[in-house]
């Protein structure tokens, strides 16, 4: 008897020794893959944060800034320009008396008028300038160019009440 527990015991030694063994070796690889892979990684290069552009319903900048936005996409297409979005976008956003001073506008001066300009800017913002009478007015910043080459045109928008364009100006009406 005194065999057996003797032998049982030491097939318990060796089965735990063996187990303690391969947890320190194990806890020793784990440790170093880590540490070896992170310092044979690449270094990553830095990566911007996401953008985003939100509205609001009813909001003459959020408005005016859709309205903007698109008609400068469809206008800036230069390999294939959709001048039929860009009529319907004034159609819907501007209301027809405007439309018919700006058509005038445009052909005393021979530019488009809702940027005021021959080309497409590279860059655009809008924001908000408060309530004009029963309306509201909304600055849109055009840049054209780049580099040292830019130019900055601001142009005042003015909304009715109704949400449609009644005016474009370079000077507020404030």
């Amino acid at each position: 008897m005194s065999k057996r527990t003797y032998a049982s015991r030491r097939s318990g030694r060796r089965a735990a020794v063996a187990a303690g063994l391969l947890l320190a070796v194990g806890l020793g690889v784990s440790t170093q893959v880590p540490a070896q892979a992170a310092a044979h990684a690449p270094a990553k290069a830095s990566v911007a944060a996401p953008r985003s552009v939100s509205g609001t319903t009813g909001q003459a900048v959020t408005r005016v800034a859709d309205f903007y936005g698109a008609y400068i996409d469809a206008k800036g297409d230069y390999t294939d320009p959709d001048a039929t979005l860009a009529s319907a976008l004034r159609k819907h956003y501007l209301t027809p008396e405007f439309a018919e001073r700006l058509a005038a506008w445009e052909r005393t001066n021979g530019v488009d008028g809702v940027l005021r300009a021959q080309n497409v800017p590279a860059q655009w913002t809008a924001t908000d300038n408060g309530a004009v009478g029963n309306g509201h007015e909304v600055i849109v910043t055009l840049t054209f160019g780049s580099g040292e080459t830019t130019q900055r045109t601001r142009l005042y928008v003015l909304l009715e009440r109704y949400d449609r364009i009644v005016d474009i100006t370079t000077a507020t009406n404030r």
